[in-house]
């Protein structure tokens, strides 16, 4: 028998810094176009509804592509899925600066989501079958760890360097970043030795997922999923084109500094889990999604630091929020736990393109009221639905929260 990857080994410190910078790159790519929207709608002469396209076109062809990409992994093999996206990724987003009318754009990004999603439908798979128990709980730390400050920077990085350089330089050289660490992830991922193939066809894949429908709070949460990660979106996507205007003229590094709030997410996301583990789910969710629709509310205040403030009281009550809530999917999944995990994120991704798009024409129509309708509305179905899920039955073994997965 092979021995798993045990901490402080040279394989441990491979596969952990290629799964950090895989995580990292993913999520860098996705959300590094959400400062520039407004760019793009200036650049392109489009509406907020059609720039949010770059963003909406990806989280939605990623969303549908989890599910297969999880079964093709076991037909390539995970460390040649998670390769060779990271790979294609790099390569389409170093493209997308000499595209010269938007289809082309949309087209690219729209590749990407299908490409990007070959990471995290295996990476955690990956991580549970490779490593030794002792050395997991800090290797999906880290990985998670990636993920968060890996949508930060995209959204940071490119959004300064776009402001200074121009949106096609700034994402080139973002782009090119990522193909370095693309090629990074090549040369220190150790090949698997434990992967534990379980290809399923597709009366059994649909059975899997059907049973997550059977369960009294599994079709809850991804309810909630959809609805707090559109709301969340769209708050954020449409900030940007609210500051960007008078009175606040905000410039556009100015705007893409504000997301460094998300270091506030992380932080509200390990305490949270923390105070699950003690009260018990059920107890805190509703109250999360409740600081998420204070947050949003604060935003409709027309100041600079109020905005700033409810952007960063909605960052922390998002990702408390839904870390609890993709816990307590795995936790209540019986039968199909990768399916109803993907699940999860597919709601959790098409809330953040169907939402968001809507919230641009949203904006569109009736300036940031319009948001607030579309973002506080999805706000406060979502506290509804935790409401609810505060009658469920529980399961038979208490209902504490393990750590919290953490996705921006």
């Amino acid at each position: 028998m092979v021995p798993a990857i045990r901490r402080g080994t040279p394989d441990f410190i491979r596969a952990n810094i290629a799964f950090f910078l895989a995580a990292f790159s993913v999520f860098a790519s996705l959300y590094s176009v959400q400062p520039l929207l407004p760019m793009f709608a200036e650049y392109w002469v489009r509406d907020a509804g059609t720039a949010s396209l770059a963003l909406s076109a990806t989280t939605a062809t990623m969303a549908m592509a989890l599910i297969p990409a999880s079964m093709l992994a076991d037909r390539l093999g995970r460390r040649r899925l998670i390769v060779g996206a990271l790979l294609i990724s790099a390569a389409l987003g170093i493209l997308l600066p000499f595209t010269q009318v938007w289809w082309q754009l949309i087209t690219l990004r729209t590749l990407m989501g299908v490409t990007l999603a070959g990471i995290p439908a295996v990476a955690m798979v990956y991580l549970s079958e490779e490593m030794d128990p002792e050395a997991l709980g800090f290797s999906m730390g880290l990985y998670i760890g990636g993920t968060a400050l890996g949508g930060m920077a995209g959204r940071v990085i490119s959004g300064v360097l776009s402001d200074l350089l121009g949106w096609r330089i700034g994402t080139g050289i973002l782009a090119g970043l990522i193909l370095l660490a693309a090629l990074a992830v090549a040369l220190l991922l150790p090949q698997p030795r434990h992967s534990l193939r379980d290809p399923i066809r597709l009366p059994e894949l649909w059975r899997r997922c059907r049973a997550s429908f059977d369960d009294a709070a599994l079709p809850w949460l991804f309810a909630s999923a959809f609805l707090l990660m559109g709301g969340f979106v769209t708050l954020y996507n449409y900030a940007g084109f609210r500051l960007a205007l008078p009175p606040f003229a905000l410039s556009h590094s100015a705007i893409a500094a504000i997301f460094l709030v998300y270091m506030l997410g992380s932080a509200s996301s390990t305490w949270a889990g923390g105070l699950s583990q003690r009260l018990g789910r059920r107890k805190v969710f509703w109250a999360l999604v409740a600081v998420q629709c204070a947050g949003i509310a604060v935003t409709a205040i027309p100041s600079t630091p109020f905005i700033i403030m409810g952007l960063a009281i909605a960052t922390m009550g998002f990702f408390a929020a839904h870390g609890i809530a993709s816990a307590w999917v795995t936790r209540r999944a019986t039968i199909g736990k990768a399916q109803a995990s993907a699940i999860y994120l597919v709601a959790y991704y098409l809330g953040a393109s169907i939402l968001g798009t809507m919230g641009g024409y949203a904006w569109a129509a009736w300036a940031w009221p319009g948001v607030l309708l579309v973002s506080g509305g999805a706000g406060l179905l979502a506290l509804l639905v935790a409401i609810r899920l505060v009658f469920v039955p529980p399961l038979s073994v208490p209902d504490k929260a393990p750590p919290p997965s953490l996705l921006p």
